[in-house]
């Protein structure tokens, strides 16, 4: 199975994508709205097409990318029943079992943060992505959107703790950089309600944690009880000015062919040695030379009042070029994809020694 644990710094969240090698069919687990570039950059990069969004609880500190996946990705939004959300596609119960290509989860009602937490569970039980119910060395909080302590209890204790010892736990969350658990690391070195802890113990615990609401509360909770539909919009506005695709690496990237027929609208930076300038690949008739190495101490020669596309031999130098360029404050700025050597093959006009 395809497999990568994501995370967003500003709330702490980790999103999962999963996805079948054969199929090319895909999950995410607790999207984050402000990372649906980064996400989608990934599932294109990797070849994959998402087939559901599944959030594990309605989050109360950032919100969802469910939405978003879906007008945009075609992913049907999947949460528990027991929120009644009506832009919910599949409305999740106790032990419904969702299916990319040769794998799936199954899911598995562990209420105690709020009402409707779900985990998901692999379809070998070898690994378990607990949301806010069972953190690393932690337990998610109780005290509001409906949370109760002692149904966390019996969902940690009566369902989790079910699996085996050597499934792997993945949270949603972790503050400390901490990646994954197992179910036997938690049973046994849980400081809230792992050992010999019991119900007593845990109750008393957590009803003293003496934690702030979340700082985002009243924003993202009516957000997530509609999957994250606009009216709100916490992302960054898409360039108007060409069609950039942003990669996975966060490099913004226009196709050469889109360059080549709006030269005149644009400045083209070529950031190669003079002698590559000149070599075998040629270089197009309208580009300016500065070369990458003294592209800091020319900053003055690049215009602030048209779109700035970069080149270079493959793509790779062009984009750290990209990145000096945004950090001097040019706004509109793109990567040549694939450089000269895409050129090339397109047969998009150049000049050749």
């Amino acid at each position: 199975m395809i497999f990568r644990q994501l995370y967003d710094a500003q709330s702490s969240t980790y999103t999962y994508l999963l996805g079948c090698p054969e199929s090319r069919e895909a999950i995410l687990i607790d999207p984050v709205y402000e990372q649906f570039n980064r996400d989608a950059a990934l599932l294109r990069e990797l070849g994959l097409r998402v087939r559901y969004t599944l959030d594990t609880h309605v989050h109360a500190d950032h919100v969802t990318a469910a939405w978003k996946l879906k007008q945009n990705l075609g992913a049907d939004i999947a949460l528990s029943a027991r929120y009644a959300i009506p832009e919910v596609d599949i409305a999740l119960g106790d032990g419904d079992v969702l299916s990319f290509g040769n794998h799936s989860v199954t899911a598995l009602h562990t209420p105690g943060h709020t009402v409707g937490c779900m985990c998901f569970v692999t379809r070998d039980r070898d690994r378990v992505f607990t949301g806010d119910a069972l953190l690393i060395r932690a337990a998610g909080r109780t005290d509001f959107q409906g949370g109760d302590v002692h149904s966390m209890w019996r969902s940690i204790r009566e369902v989790l703790f079910a699996l085996p010892d050597t499934c792997l736990v993945y949270p949603g969350h972790d503050y400390n950089g901490r990646t994954v658990s197992t179910i036997g690391e938690e049973k046994r070195f849980n400081p809230r309600i792992g050992g010999d802890a019991r119900e007593e113990d845990f109750v008393g615990y957590m009803n003293n944690l003496g934690l702030p609401h979340p700082r985002l509360l009243d924003i993202a909770v009516p957000a997530n009880l509609h999957c994250g539909k606009p009216a709100f919009d916490a992302a960054a506005p898409e360039p108007a000015w060409a069609p950039i695709v942003t990669s996975f690496a966060g490099v913004p990237e226009l196709e050469p062919d889109w360059i080549a027929r709006h030269l005149d609208d644009v400045m083209l930076l070529d950031v190669r040695t003079p002698a590559e300038f000149n070599g075998d690949l040629g270089h197009v008739d309208s580009a300016t030379l500065i070369p990458l190495d003294e592209l800091r101490d020319r900053l003055e020669e690049v215009p602030r009042d048209k779109p700035v596309t970069v080149i270079c031999q493959s793509g790779k130098r062009s984009a750290m070029a990209v990145q000096i360029l945004q950090k001097a404050g040019v706004e509109r700025v793109a990567n040549s994809s694939g450089g000269m050597l895409q050129w090339v093959r397109l047969g998009l006009p150049h000049r050749t020694r």
